[in-house]
């Protein structure tokens, strides 16, 4: 039977950013907190690195700015890095008073801090190399033992339900229609205000460091609804993947070449130093692209990343996830090298908000790598993202809790309607679809990039779109129905915003224009129905 609910706040996702949110907001207010799978099935517990802040006497709030400004490409907005910079010691002090037990230093009094591509001060804060495990698991405790939070486990976002706002002229958000993976129904949620915090689209591409879930969901949602994105083009590629068969969304993380790995051909040469003056240090993008032209040059399927010449404990000691995780294939990186290939990371681009994370639509509020705030511009410096996920949370938080007040219950909205499809019985579609479209997202809007490649990609996008949306018209939903159609959404911004995108800058690289442009702009997509508009339309009788 299906239900409906009222909350006053619903979140949708339960990553770090989520899950931040939800602690930050007054305890006087009703949550229901809404996660796909389990509350650890997200990206942020796979995150290896740490978290960017400036604690050490030598780093600066001005040198943490200019560096992320340095990795973004000319493309940050300046206000955004300082607001998420300037927050940093103040993100860190609640993450320790919420309990996340970071690692110190030699003394056992100061955070240890570790160094990472881009950043020109040691300041990541890790716990040992399983940071976002850490963070993550402690909020969940938290989360768990307040009240006034509702947990939704192994629940899918829909669509976002939207009515009439009376003062304004315009739509608002009202809570989303969730389906229910073990009923199979899908229930009302509605709600004052609704906080996206559901990751990114990494999925879109064939190799990935993300899990299962990075399909989209948010982004997907918001746009039709209504909701600009911005910079859909930089995918971030992390360069290091264990590249085995078995190895699925296994990252090596970045903070092991900040200890000194080194990335190494076949032939045991180290190639870096020829593509960056920071050799292995070098940003992301420009490592990504120097395994993928090796890789290419004399046709391989992996590189290998070697940290074997550091002593064993030391290695045991930094890194012994890493450690543990190589060990199940075989490789012990104290003695072998890492085979590893780059694989689709972060999308940096997402949809449009403001400092206290709202969106066009009234009433919709979307952080972590689902939103577009301007920090990261066209590539993301290591560790800034949980920093971002983490301050965006606060402040969208601290936002809703002084504006709740002022919001009217959302009036009832129509139940799901499902009265006009039926079971599907050719699921074999879904996978076949999913399977083209990761492929040719790989192959077409990759690393590398050509105009011939993203017209392929562009005529093959609005035939599985078609597919896709008479399938979902006809049929029941299902998760990876819904993920799919989320993932055909998001793959189409990226590649309409990789086409207007006429130069090489930053994540977006491409062989018809390589070089950089003299006009440095964003790219903004505007959908037909933009939410900052008035709908209701009065006409004298």
């Amino acid at each position: 039977m299906k239900k409906a609910f009222q909350f006053d706040v619903l979140v949708i996702g339960t990553g770090v950013a989520g899950l931040a949110c939800a602690l930050h907001l007054d305890k006087k207010l009703s949550i229901a907190l809404i996660s796909k799978g389990s509350l650890v099935d997200g990206s942020s517990w796979l995150a290896q690195g740490g978290i960017a802040a400036v604690l050490d006497e030598k780093d600066s709030i001005q040198d943490h700015v200019n560096d992320t400004l340095i990795a973004g490409d000319g493309l940050c907005d300046r206000e955004t890095v300082e607001f998420v910079v300037k927050n940093g010691e103040k993100t860190i002090n609640w993450l320790v008073e919420q309990g996340v037990m970071f690692t110190k230093d030699k003394t056992s009094k100061n955070f240890h801090l570790g160094q990472e591509g881009g950043h020109s001060f040691r300041r990541i804060l890790h716990s040992a190399d399983a940071t976002g495990k850490a963070v993550t698991q402690t909020l969940i405790e938290n989360v768990r033992s307040t009240k006034n939070i509702t947990i939704f486990e192994e629940h899918c976002a829909v669509d976002l339900v939207t009515q009439p706002d009376d003062n304004s002229g315009k739509l608002k958000c009202v809570g989303s229609y969730i389906f229910n993976l073990k009923t199979l129904n899908t229930d009302l949620f509605h709600a004052k205000a609704t906080v996206i915090a559901s990751g990114g689209a990494s999925k879109a591409y064939l190799y990935t460091s993300n899990p299962d879930g990075a399909s989209g969901d948010g982004i997907a949602m918001a746009w039709r609804q209504g909701c600009r994105v911005a910079n859909m083009e930089f995918n971030q590629f992390h360069p290091t993947c264990l590249f085995n068969p078995k190895a699925k969304s296994s990252l090596i993380t970045e903070a092991i070449r900040g200890e000194g790995a080194v990335l190494r051909l076949p032939t045991g040469e180290r190639f870096m130093h020829k593509f960056h003056k920071d050799g292995e240090l070098a940003p992301r993008d420009v490592v990504a692209r120097a395994i993928d032209h090796e890789m290419k040059r004399i046709g391989c399927d992996c590189l290998y990343l070697d940290i074997s010449h550091k002593s064993s404990s030391f290695i045991k000691k930094s890194f012994p996830n890493v450690y543990a995780d190589c060990l199940k294939y075989d490789i012990d990186i104290t003695k072998d090298q890492i085979p590893i290939v780059p694989a689709a990371h972060y999308t940096c681009g997402g949809i449009i908000v403001s400092k206290d994370g709202q969106t066009d639509l009234s009433n919709l509020y979307a952080i972590g790598e689902s939103s577009f705030t301007g920090l990261h511009g066209a590539n993301r410096m290591a560790s800034n993202s949980l920093l971002e996920c983490l301050v965006y949370a606060e402040s969208s938080a601290s936002h809703i809790n002084k504006s709740i007040s002022n919001l009217n219950k959302p009036n009832e909205a129509p139940q799901w309607d499902e009265s006009r499809v039926s079971h599907a019985d050719e699921n074999i579609v879904i996978a076949h679809n999913w399977d083209e479209l990761r492929r040719f997202m790989w192959d077409y809007v990759g690393i590398v990039r050509t105009k011939k490649r993203l017209l392929r990609a562009e005529h093959r996008i609005e035939l599985l779109i078609n597919e896709i949306q008479e399938f979902y018209k006809n049929f029941n939903v299902s998760k990876d129905l819904l993920e799919l159609r989320n993932l055909v959404t998001v793959s189409k911004l990226i590649i309409k915003s990789a086409q207007q995108r006429r130069e090489s800058r930053g994540l977006h690289y491409t062989l018809d224009f390589p070089e950089k442009s003299n006009v440095v702009k964003d790219t903004i997509l505007v959908p037909i129905n933009f939410a900052d508009q008035k709908v209701i339309i009065t006409k004298d009788k």
